[in-house]
Parts: C-alpha cells; sequence; structure tokens
C-alpha cells in the first residue's frame, strides 16, 4: 500500500478522497490554486501546495507543476478524481515516466476509449451493441449528408474527442447540416485540439443508463449494477439513481456482462464507467465509457456497500480484487442530488459567493453529503458549479425519495443561492415519483412548467 497519496483536484471530490486515504492510514498532499488557498481540502490534507492562479489552465490543468509537487513531497501515487485531467492520456504516461503511480487506467486504456470513434470500433469487435452511425471519422459535410441520410434524422454530430458537452450538436434536418457541422468542429478544435467527427442516429427519448465497473491488474473484472442518469439538463446529469427502475433482473445482467465485455476489450483496470442508451423498445446501446470515478459514484456505493475510491487506491496499489461477481449484492435504492451554486430562476446563472451560514442536512440511516462547503467559505467564480451532492439510501425507492426530500428541506446555504428548491421540486414530481421519465424529460416537460420562487 501507499504511503503517500497526492490529490490533483479540488473540491468535494478532494475531500472524498483525501476521507478515503486517511481510512487506510495514507498520508495525503493537496494542491491549490491561489483562489482556492482557503479551499477545505488543503486544510484537511497532511500537506498542501500551491501550484498556481486561480485559472485552471494555471494550476488545476498545469501538469508540470502537479507533477513537481508530487516529487517534491515524494508523493508515490497521484489520485485525479473527475475532470481536470482524471482523462488525459499524456498525463497518466508522464506520471508512469516519474514513477509515480496514477491511480486510474493506463494511459493507453484512456487514449483508446478516450477517442470516441475508435472507442465505437473497439465495441464493435467485443460485440457490444453500438449506436447506428458512421464507421470512422467523417472527412468533410457531404460524406456526412450521406450518412444521416442513410441511418435517418434526426442525428447527433459529435467530436471524437469530446466530453463535457462540447463538440455536440442535434441535427434535425439536412438543412441544418452544414452549419452545424462547421460550427462543432471549431468548438471541437478549441476544446480539444482535435476536430474530428463522428455522426450517430439520435436515440431519443430514451434512458441514460451506466454500469459501474473494476478491473484489478490480475485480469479481473466486475460490474457494481446500473444507475439511472437520465433526468439532465443540456446533456449535463442533475440527479440519478440506483438502481434504476425500468431494468429487470435479467436485463441488468445483461447490461452488466456487456460492460464486463467492453471492459475486457481493452484490458481495464481501476474504476470505470459503461454509458449506454436505453431505447423505448427496451434496446441498450454503447455510447461511452468514462476512464474515471464518476461525481455519481456514491450511490452505487450506497446500494452495493462498497467503497469505490478505496478499491482504487487498492487496486492501484497492485492489490488484487477482493470481491468477485456473486458477491456483488444491490440492496435497498439510493438517489443523488447535485447541488449548484447557481440560480434557477435567471436560467441557472452561476451564483458563487461567501456562504454566511451553512447547514448540511444529516440525522437517521442513510443520508450521506458530500461537500467540500463550510461556514464563511467563499466559493470561487473559476471552476464547476457544484457544491455538493445530497445522497440518501432507502429499503427502497420509495422510502428513498421521502428521505431525499427531508434532507433538500434542511439544506441551509446562506448567502450563496443554490438549485436545492429546484431539486425539491424535481423529486416531488408525479412523473419522477413513478420512475416514468427519460432524458427528454427535465427539458421538454418539467422546466417548460417550473415555476421558480423569486
Amino acid at each position: 500500500m501507499f504511503s503517500k497519496v497526492l490529490i490533483a483536484n479540488r473540491g468535494e471530490i478532494a475531500v472524498r478522497i483525501i476521507r478515503a486515504c486517511r481510512e487506510l492510514g495514507i498520508q495525503t498532499v493537496a494542491v491549490y490554486s491561489e483562489a482556492d488557498k482557503e479551499a477545505l481540502h488543503a486544510e484537511l490534507a497532511d500537506e498542501a501546495i500551491c501550484i498556481g492562479p486561480a485559472k485552471a489552465a494555471d494550476s488545476y490543468l498545469n501538469v508540470q507543476q502537479i507533477l513537481s509537487a508530487a516529487i517534491v513531497t515524494k508523493a508515490e501515487a497521484i489520485h485525479p478524481g473527475f475532470g481536470f485531467l482524471s482523462e488525459n492520456g499524456r498525463f497518466a504516461s508522464m506520471c508512469e515516466e516519474c514513477n509515480i503511480v496514477f491511480i486510474g487506467p493506463k494511459s493507453e486504456t484512456i487514449d483508446a476509449m478516450g477517442n470516441k470513434i475508435n472507442a465505437r470500433r473497439l465495441m464493435i469487435e467485443a460485440q457490444v451493441p453500438v449506436i447506428p452511425g458512421s464507421q470512422g471519422a467523417i472527412s468533410d459535410v457531404k460524406e456526412a449528408l450521406t450518412i444521416a441520410e442513410e441511418i435517418g434524422y434526426p442525428v447527433m454530430l459529435k467530436a471524437a474527442a469530446g466530453g463535457g458537452g462540447k463538440g455536440i450538436r442535434k441535427v434535425l434536418t439536412k438543412e441544418e447540416l452544414p452549419q452545424h457541422f462547421s460550427s462543432a468542429q471549431q468548438e471541437a478544435k478549441a476544446a480539444f485540439g482535435n476536430d474530428e467527427m463522428y455522426i450517430e442516429k439520435i436515440v431519443y427519448p430514451a434512458r441514460h443508463i451506466e454500469v459501474q465497473v473494476l478491473g484489478d491488474s490480475f485480469g479481473n473484472i466486475i460490474h457494481l449494477g446500473e444507475r439511472d442518469c437520465s433526468l439532465q439538463r443540456n446533456n449535463q446529469k442533475v440527479l440519478e439513481e440506483s438502481p434504476s427502475v425500468v431494468i429487470s433482473a435479467s436485463k441488468r445482467q445483461e447490461l452488466g456482462a456487456a460492460a464486463v465485455r467492453a471492459a475486457q476489450a481493452v484490458g481495464y483496470r481501476n474504476a470505470g464507467t459503461i454509458e449506454f442508451l436505453m431505447d423505448e423498445a427496451g434496446e441498450f446501446y454503447f455510447m461511452e465509457m468514462n476512464t474515471r470515478i464518476q461525481v455519481e459514484h456514491p450511490i452505487t456505493e450506497m446500494v452495493t456497500n462498497i467503497d469505490l475510491v478505496k478499491k482504487q487506491i487498492e487496486i492501484a496499489s497492485g492489490e488484487p480484487l477482493d470481491i468477485k461477481q456473486e458477491d456483488v449484492k444491490m440492496q435497498g435504492a439510493a438517489i443523488e442530488c447535485r447541488i449548484n451554486a447557481e440560480n434557477p430562476a435567471f436560467n441557472f446563472a452561476p451564483s458563487p459567493g461567501k456562504i454566511h451560514n451553512l447547514f448540511l442536512p444529516g440525522g437517521g440511516l442513510g443520508v450521506r453529503v458530500d461537500s467540500a462547503m463550510y461556514s464563511g467559505y467563499t466559493i470561487p467564480p473559476y471552476y464547476d458549479s457544484m457544491i455538493a451532492k445530497v445522497i440518501v439510501h432507502g429499503e427502497n425507492r420509495f422510502e428513498a425519495l421521502m428521505k431525499m426530500q427531508r434532507a433538500l428541506a434542511e439544506l441551509v446555504t446562506e448567502g450563496v443561492v443554490t438549485n436545492a428548491e429546484f431539486q425539491m421540486d424535481l423529486i416531488g414530481h408525479p412523473k419522477v415519483i413513478a420512475g416514468d421519465y427519460n432524458t427528454a424529460f427535465l427539458q421538454e416537460e418539467f422546466l417548460p412548467n417550473w415555476t421558480p420562487e423569486q
């Protein structure tokens, strides 16, 4: 096991990793930007090093500074969390070159799955169902028009190196395609330095179902059931639950087996997620693989009672998986609401600022809050607006929903506007209570009829 780990991240995920390390008896090094010098992760870690100015490009994305911090503090491993450098194959390989263990998959795996065109090809070979679309990169608009005609509109244009909703365009008609093609290409070039595009048929409405996998260095790969992440706004997840109400026990086995085949195809090591879309007929299609821990990992932890971050660290230190597939039992139901510093009344505009008074919900079984907030903390305007995750677990889904309503009602963040009220209204909606929703519901049905309190 490692004696010291550096966490190359900030906010709630950095705090979460520090806590897991502490429970494993591992010392921690936090890195922070000038804007984060009073952040909780910098306070909680055994050591903390400033790695640059507020701007993420100059600090949390500064590979040289992070590696220097690891070398200076004699950290044996780096945990990248999610976002920032977590899916950067170059960073993973530079860690390897510096004899520092990257807590995640091998750099080759990140690169293989990071390029969505390559990932599609690998999945087809592994007999994992993929969405109908182009076989490889599209060279120009003319080719895009031909393929779109073959598979039928509407289609989705996607960047090969995409992520975070960038370089994606929904195309309803052939007239729209040329303009969308060039704007998506430009956005992808600016965001990822790669303008390769591919095209897929839109499976819509659908359920967004993802399967958590764990793999060790000895070829053992297991899945930990699914999460339903269909409640989304602008392609960004808002609320997630596990298990999904639309997945039967036999479908769960089928999905899990496909996810394990997908992970085996790339010799996957560490924690990862295989994302699927499920159409109205119940057919599922591979969408992408996330080669990192996910924001919504706690709900899987709650229903399986397996600490995924600890497992990540154990696997990276060379330990074999001590869980077999038959040991994984999903019990009860878990829900996660993402709490963002944003104002839903003003089109969810970011609302950074100082928290004057904070009360996080607790009490009773099955309520968990992952956050890096404290009273008096000033939320900086430079980073992602997510400031907390409220996670609940109940014996059944209805109990989990009631528990979430109770927890959200207790949350106080005086001084900063959040989306907590919006989340309250969302989980109270009859369709969400019934589990009768898809990826279109939030954007097309809920929000047009929702009136925020001013």
